[in-house]
């Protein structure tokens, strides 16, 4: 089809138009309406439903829900019901689980008063919400394109076309993007955003920060035997598997009806390249003392999705003309407690804030500078800041003596001060990895079907669906250097970074050949963060692709 043959866009025109209905967006939303019932907004979302790409623990914090929805946990409807009970941390060894006393914890780690469920179910509940206020919300549709006016500024977002094919043509069922206008913007992709990393770098938005740093987190949720299932139950744990050199850790949450939530998480600056986080993962649950939990269970779910990890040092600037970053995109997990929800929920709410201020005022497309200057003390830099040492330490330092170093630390920011200011990450995790040959591969786990599986095996259960005829949207820059670095340096790392088992080395009589088998794609963004030579880059596949995930 020649260009002059292709359909306009037709275009709507909003108040606010928010990119992902994840916490921090759908949290936006509502805020937004609860402060002025008239102003019109749209929430976009890639996934097939609100949900559907959600992937969390989840223990949550319910200091932000309860400031968005006081009466929240009056709501029958509402999925959140387990409240946490016991609280337990271990050190692992290859045949033991050492229990940490937990007087050793920062009063900042107490999970006492948090929730434990399902964040996938958690924004459904809050997608009703909004909608119940007048919020528009369009699921499976895939913003694709950053809209400018004539000065530069954010105007809105394209939504990416329809009915597509892998060559490039327009199939029968060809269906042209929608331009959404707004007179703000809200980006709240989530980690590793495609529209985020654009405007990080049109804006030269990290200009003043530390590179972002990334984990990869792995989840399965079980149906246990009753008899071992403790409800409200959260334990975690580092060590065994990994190295001491290696970051990261488990957990395992009880909770609903014989339900557990068990995840590993693997920090993306590790550096052999012959570590599979998939592998680690299905090896600890194998471990003495935890194998039995799920002896007699059931898996019924599987997700991942890459974590930001960089925290306080490494959030870029939050504003530019016409938009704002909030929730995940902006970077604010809070590593050590392993959680990011209640600051995606306050980081969207206190947008909304500065966003309405600014329209009842006749403001529009320029810059909410009043919001980059006030997210520091506000409830998300007060959370964050405490902890701000705590992963560029364990980098520095590794898990042994990283992990101590860090939790005196914390211990001392209760009594308001650090003994080492504020921690640099380094490099940004795509340059970590050693050359394949300082390093022996790793035998993987044999999956036995009953405790430990195999790649595909787990995305049949993340429900992953592609249309098959439409443009591979993983994207190799330089195939020569693919071949060249990623293969024949470090060994081809993208075949198990991946836990979605996208990518192969296949050898041919010709010489090894990249395959991409893009259908698989968990849409985690981990080839986008990890590939060496940043060679790789995912944008959004055609929208209501990708995982469907029931209550993850």
């Amino acid at each position: 089809m020649s260009m002059e043959e292709v359909q306009p866009r037709e275009s709507m025109e909003f108040d606010v138009v928010i990119v992902g209905a994840g916490p921090a967006g759908l949290a936006s939303a509502i805020r937004l309406k609860q402060l002025n019932a008239d102003l019109t907004i749209v929430v976009v979302e890639k996934g097939s439903e609100v949900g559907a790409h959600i992937l969390s623990g989840a223990v949550i914090d319910p200091v932000s829900l309860d400031r968005l929805l006081a009466d929240w946990r009056d709501d029958a409807d509402c999925p959140l019901k387990t409240q946490v009970t016991a609280d337990k941390f271990y050190w692992m060894t290859t045949g033991a689980a050492i229990p940490l006393p937990s007087i050793m914890m920062p009063p900042l780690m107490s999970n006492h008063g948090c929730y434990i469920g399902s964040l996938g179910n958690v924004c459904r509940w809050l997608g009703r919400k909004a909608e119940a206020l007048g919020v528009e919300i369009y699921p499976g549709f895939a913003a694709v394109e950053v809209l400018y006016d004539e000065k530069g500024a954010v105007r809105g977002i394209a939504t990416g076309d329809m009915g597509v094919a892998k060559d490039g043509s327009h199939k029968s069922s060809y269906t042209r993007g929608m331009e959404l206008l707004g007179k703000y913007t809200l980006f709240a992709e989530g980690a590793r955003g495609s529209l985020t990393k654009q405007l990080i770098a049109r804006f030269a938005l990290d200009a003043n920060s530390e590179p972002p740093k990334f984990g990869i987190g792995l989840k399965e949720v079980w149906q246990i035997d009753p008899s071992k299932h403790q409800k409200g139950l959260i334990q975690h744990s580092f060590g065994w598997p990994l190295n001491i050199s290696t970051g990261g850790g488990s957990f395992l949450y009880h909770y609903d009806d014989n339900l557990v939530a068990v995840g590993f998480v693997v920090h993306l600056n590790y550096s052999d390249p012959y570590l599979s986080p998939f592998d680690e993962f299905q090896r600890f649950k194998t471990h003495p003392a935890i194998r039995s939990l799920f002896e007699g269970g059931k898996r019924l779910g599987y997700g991942s999705r890459a974590i930001t990890e960089g925290g306080y040092q490494s959030v870029p600037r939050l504003s530019f003309a016409g938009g704002l970053l909030i929730g995940c995109a902006a970077g604010f997990v809070n590593v050590p407690r392993i959680k990011g929800v209640h600051n995606a929920v306050a980081s969207g709410m206190l947008a909304a804030e500065h966003v309405n201020a600014a329209l009842s005022t006749g403001r529009a497309n320029d810059e909410l500078v009043e919001y980059e200057n006030a997210w520091r003390d506000s409830p998300v830099g007060k959370d964050l800041y405490p902890v701000r040492n705590v992963k560029p330490l364990w980098s520095k330092f590794g898990t042994v003596i990283g992990v101590a170093l860090g939790g005196i630390d914390m211990w001392c920011n209760t009594l308001g001060f650090s003994l080492f200011g504020t921690q640099s990450h380094a490099k940004p995790d795509a340059k970590t990895l050693d050359p394949a040959k300082d390093h022996a591969p790793v035998a993987p786990v044999k999956p036995d079907g009953k405790l430990t599986f195999d790649r595909l095996s787990s995305v049949f259960l993340s429900n992953t669906n592609h249309e098959e005829d439409q443009p591979v949207h993983l994207k190799v820059a330089d195939m020569s250097l693919q071949k060249a670095s990623e293969h024949d340096i470090y060994a081809g790392p993208s075949s198990r970074y991946c836990p979605a088992a996208v990518y192969e080395w296949v050898e041919e009589p010709a010489g090894p050949r990249f395959v991409i088998n893009a259908q698989n794609c968990v849409h985690c963004k981990t080839c986008d963060v990890k590939d060496p030579n940043g060679n790789i880059t995912w944008v959004p596949p055609e929208g209501g692709g990708g995982p469907n995930y029931e209550a993850m």
